[in-house]
């Protein structure tokens, strides 16, 4: 375990220059003190967890202090924002503090979020809040926890500072980890400033340190468009199967390695709706649940024609057809898993789009009821399932279908499908009331709840004595929370 004067720093995308990043220090936070910290994540950089309880790592990460070897940049993007475009974005409030290797040799960017103004700040103050802070951090958390491909946070640090937003708040900094935090957002910016040395600078750097093994490929630039592809399928795969909308998937919120990133008004599905809209900003509902999916070829498009200097339309497009299917493929076989199966079998996409109407249409727990779904053999538990719906008919209809699917399947035990099902089924996610709650008790200066909170996150499939209270559906109040991507 190392301290924090131990960290080895090589800041590679520093040494690309003035034409990709701007240096600029963080401004420090007032009275800087620990809020959470992630044990995961500071075994990521091989850091002794009791480091975060010492000052000096408040002060480092509230902006304070900083390692000699240090290089805090930031990183000049543009992109496509509801879909406009938008010439220069950049780091508004996000600094590149530096990029640090562990012992493994995997480098890690430290990315500290709410760090000041910057040439990118446009007319922001360049801050963030206690409260999206909270939010990045246990959705980061969260989201690795279930498997799904994000960005990791190591901490949040709050203060006496005041930032104005709807009403005044608290400053706040979160550290988050990420092997780069290249969007497509920087292919875009070089493709129409017409900068085409620097673009080529860009895409040897992205293929040299992230997609090595596509310089083996006849055309590298095409096989790594090609990964990016199909990672990107993968990920949004996993948010439609656990339920979890971004909010905001502009091009400069989408990380060139495929991960969850730059989300802010995010939400979980508590009642199943296909037509969810978490961003009270998005009124077209462009960024609603069921659109994530045409939504992450349309950014894949974009990137696209950001890399026609370097690989043919015809290739492109064929890459990009790829999408869908992998999108498919990936999907239906998380579904698959989540209701217990083993096996595959033509109808079983007509099985999980019955479920999800018959959910849509009574306002079901899309979480709670997959976990249930496990608890029993299959035929009690659809009928202890079955007071949740409406359409009583056609849920029979499905049980039976259903019922009939797993008897299918294979010869397996209750207990083997049970333990088989509850691997993939959470408990617990983040759902926005508990956010609330975590975050009403920080802001009156009580930490535990987030601390708590993040701990139950961290193990969502396995049932943890006395938390029972996180495992329930929300109170009313709690399905109609705004959220927006102030922060």
């Amino acid at each position: 375990m190392k301290a924090l004067d131990e960290l080895t720093f090589d800041n590679r995308f520093a040494r690309l220059g003035d034409a990709f990043s701007t240096h600029v220090l963080p401004e420090p936070l007032d009275e800087p003190r620990l809020v959470v910290a992630s044990k995961a994540a500071m075994a990521l950089l091989d850091l002794d967890p009791a480091v975060a309880e010492t000052s000096v790592f408040a002060e480092l990460f509230g902006g304070h202090k900083l390692w000699a070897e240090a290089e805090p940049r930031a990183m000049v993007y543009s992109g496509h924002q509801f879909g406009g475009y938008t010439p220069q974005l950049g780091d508004g409030r996000g600094l590149l503090l530096g990029e640090v290797y562990n012992e493994a040799g995997k480098h890690w960017d430290l990315h500290l979020k709410g760090a000041g103004m910057t040439p990118y700040s446009r007319m922001g103050d360049g801050r963030a809040v206690l409260r999206s802070s909270i939010r990045e951090f246990l959705a980061s958390e969260a989201l690795h926890a279930l498997g799904i491909p994000t960005s990791r946070a190591l901490c949040v640090i709050g203060s006496s500072t005041p930032v104005w937003r709807e009403k005044q708040e608290r400053g706040a900094m979160v550290l988050r980890l990420a092997h780069s935090h290249i969007r497509f957002g920087h292919f875009e910016y070089f493709y129409y400033t017409k900068k085409p040395e620097q673009q080529a600078e860009l895409a040897e750097h992205v293929l040299n340190l992230h997609y090595p093994e596509c310089r083996e490929q006849p055309e590298p630039y095409l096989a790594m468009f090609r990964e990016i592809v199909e990672r990107n399928a993968e990920m949004i795969a996993k948010w439609q199967a656990y339920g979890f909308c971004h909010g905001v998937m502009n091009t400069d919120n989408m990380s060139i390695l495929g991960i969850t990133f730059d989300f802010g008004p995010f939400a979980f599905l508590d009642d199943f709706d296909a037509h969810f809209i978490c961003n009270h900003s998005d009124h077209e509902g462009r960024y609603s649940f069921s659109n994530q999916v045409p939504i992450g070829q349309w950014n894949l498009s974009a990137l696209a024609q950001a890399l026609t200097p370097f690989i043919s339309v015809d290739a492109l497009k064929e890459a990009l057809g790829l999408y869908l299917p992998l999108y498919q493929a990936h999907y239906l076989d998380l579904m698959r898993r989540r209701l217990g199966l083993t096996t595959a079998e033509d109808a079983d996409q007509q099985l999980v789009e019955r479920l999800l109407k018959l959910m849509q249409n009574s306002g079901v727990d899309y979480t709670l009821f997959l976990r249930h779904l496990g608890d029993e053999p299959a035929a009690l538990a659809v009928a202890r399932l079955r007071d949740d719906f409406v359409d009583l008919a056609g849920f029979d209809a499905w049980a039976e279908q259903y019922k009939a699917r797993v008897a299918r399947d294979g010869d397996y035990t209750q207990e083997q499908r049970r333990e088989r099902m509850h691997a993939v089924n959470p408990l617990y996610i983040l759902r926005n009331y508990l956010a609330q709650n975590a975050i009403a008790a920080a802001e009156s200066g009580d930490y535990s709840e987030v601390r708590r909170l993040h701990e139950v996150l961290t193990r969502p499939f396995e049932e943890q004595a006395g938390m029972e209270q996180y495992a329930q559906r929300p109170p009313d109040w709690g399905k109609h929370l705004e959220i927006s991507c102030s922060s």
